[in-house]
């Protein structure tokens, strides 16, 4: 469904921006999280990142042109799709100062009358929207606060950290003043244009503009009294704020150039005190930082009596206790998405032993002129990429009422992290050399740690591979991770006895398993691909034919 992108305001004085520079035409397909335009502000020129997927239908104007704060700035939506009805509103809405009447109103017109419109003209001050950081996200949590109720907030400063489904977010605000009130407390969720806080002039009537905006939200019904919500914001950020160390639950509060500045240096950012804000780790704190050697513990002294004491067994008195950890909004997706793939894609799995003796050889040979250390699971992911190429209806999706079969092969890796799982994706894997292989999936691997994945980074796949041998795992099934159709959960390579040219010798086996929609491929289609990967693997050189 087409959606208006409106311009945003990008600092606390500016009523207008100029379109620098048009990343996407019409026609062209964006992303979430894609660079679709540089606008410049009356303050700097910046890069305006799509919170919609799907097609450039409109754009608002040239570049060079000026477009005011809430006015159209482009449409995205499905392709081809009419939008002419959308955008008439939208000048109809700028006609009447931006008070458009939907179809749907003149049905409760009489409701609505009945409650007279709340006027803010004079409230100097302005409702903060929780934003849509990724393409599938519905509300976000509240990480932590970096401002309290009270506070002044500078344009640019940093005013939260906000939990996606995707990652953890830093949200900068674009306004000046003082907060007046947040939407909720540290650890709780807002939905995507809920309330987040409200920033304005200091004393500023914000309980009235909170009403009518709840008012008008509710289509005119009677808004919703807030009066206890003042109160408890001031003592639950304060409890956000008690901590001077930089770490919020395990977390680093540092700036991101802090972060890549200690990555370049190789320093552990943990360690360094932070000057900035609440303990914030600044650019200035790393290259000021002086490592210092580790204490070493020290022994322990005494010597032991010379008479062994008696025995005697403490009287223990236990309490049974338990935590309840909030679901984060990655393990809610995870949730939602693979229970949806269990229970809707009818999984069978194949299970096959390879010998992974040349595997070894060849790696080690391989490690000996690579200019990146080369593992297992490289091997694995460009056999796999190979074998897809000769195995194409393996490398498909099932869209209800037709298969894709794609024609290019982009292999997800499954990166296990804190709070669940992300699968970054190895694009065109089967062109791609081992030590390629190698320098992207660590590169990505890290980012996903860091939760600083990239939509593009994540989306795409056409197959997925789960390698949890490096745990001690010797064989386990995976669920399948859509829209791919198929999915290989690899285990360890295990040192065991093996039958060779009739006698019995010493091996190293390793198992796979395939997991597969039923829907899209069959057993056999299945087990020649894996007939495929077992040569490959059993025989490294014929991945590079």
């Amino acid at each position: 469904m087409a959606e208006i992108i409106r311009m945003p305001k990008m600092s606390d004085t500016m009523t207008e921006g100029v379109v620098a520079k048009w990343h996407k035409k019409v026609g062209d397909s964006v992303k979430s999280g894609e660079l679709m335009a540089e606008i410049e502000t009356d303050k700097a020129t910046m890069d305006y990142e799509s919170f919609n997927t799907g097609t450039v239908l409109y754009l608002g104007v040239k570049e060079g042109q000026a477009v005011k704060v809430n006015d159209v700035l482009a449409i995205v939506g499905n392709k081809g799709e009419d939008y002419s009805a959308l955008l008439a509103g939208a000048s109809n809405a700028a006609a009447s100062g931006g008070k458009v009447e939907e179809p749907k109103a003149a049905a409760s017109a009489p409701a609505a009358s009945a409650a007279p419109a709340i006027d803010t003209s004079n409230i100097k001050a302005e409702i903060v929207l929780m934003p849509k950081m990724s393409d599938t996200m519905t509300d976000g949590v509240i990480a932590a606060w970096h401002k309290k109720v009270g506070d002044s907030v500078k344009s640019g400063e940093l005013l939260a950290e906000i939990e996606t489904d995707k990652a953890t977010m830093e949200y900068e605000s674009y306004n000046t003043g003082t907060l007046l009130y947040i939407g909720a407390d540290a650890g709780k969720a807002v939905p995507v244009n809920g309330v987040l806080a409200i920033i304005g002039e200091k004393g500023a009537d914000y309980q009235t503009l909170l009403k009518a905006h709840e008012a008008k939200a509710s289509g005119g019904s009677a808004p919703v009294a807030a009066a206890s919500k003042p109160a408890e914001a001031p003592a639950a950020t304060a409890s956000a704020d008690v901590s001077a160390d930089h770490g919020t639950n395990g977390r680093i509060k540092a700036s991101p150039l802090a972060k890549k500045l200690a990555k370049d240096k190789g320093y552990d950012i943990s360690k360094i005190q932070g000057s900035g804000e609440h303990g914030r780790v600044t650019k200035s704190d790393v290259e000021n930082y002086k490592p210092a050697a580790e204490a070493k513990p020290a022994a322990a002294a005494g010597k032991e009596g010379k008479s062994a004491a008696p025995i005697v067994l403490p009287q223990v008195i236990g309490k049974e206790s338990f935590e309840e950890i909030p679901v984060s909004q990655m393990r809610k997706t995870i949730a939602k998405r693979l229970t949806e793939s269990k229970f809707s894609a009818p999984h069978f799995y194949l299970t096959m032993e390879i010998n992974m003796d040349k595997a070894m050889e060849a790696r080690k040979s391989i490690n000996e002129i690579s200019p990146v250390k080369v593992s297992f699971n490289d091997i694995v992911i460009k056999a796999a990429a190979v074998a897809l190429r000769q195995h194409p209806d393996v490398n498909s999706s099932w869209l209800g009422d037709k298969i894709r079969k794609n024609h290019h092969v982009n292999i997800g890796v499954a990166v296990a992290v804190k709070d669940g799982l992300l699968v970054p994706v190895v694009r065109f894997a089967d062109s791609k050399s081992l030590s390629h292989i190698a320098v992207e999936v660590k590169e990505l691997a890290q980012k996903a740690h860091d939760k600083k994945l990239q939509p593009s980074e994540w989306e795409g796949s056409t197959f997925t591979i789960s390698n949890l041998g490096m745990f001690g795992i010797e064989e386990f099934t995976a669920i399948i991770n859509p829209p791919d159709a198929c999915i290989l959960a690899v285990g360890g390579i295990k040192e065991t006895a093996i039958v060779k040219n009739g006698q019995l010798v010493v091996g190293n086996v390793m198992k796979v398993t395939l997991s597969c929609d039923h829907r899209a491929v069959d057993g056999a289609v299945g087990s020649a691909f894996l007939k495929t990967l077992k040569g490959l693997l059993e025989d490294p050189v014929r991945i590079l034919i």
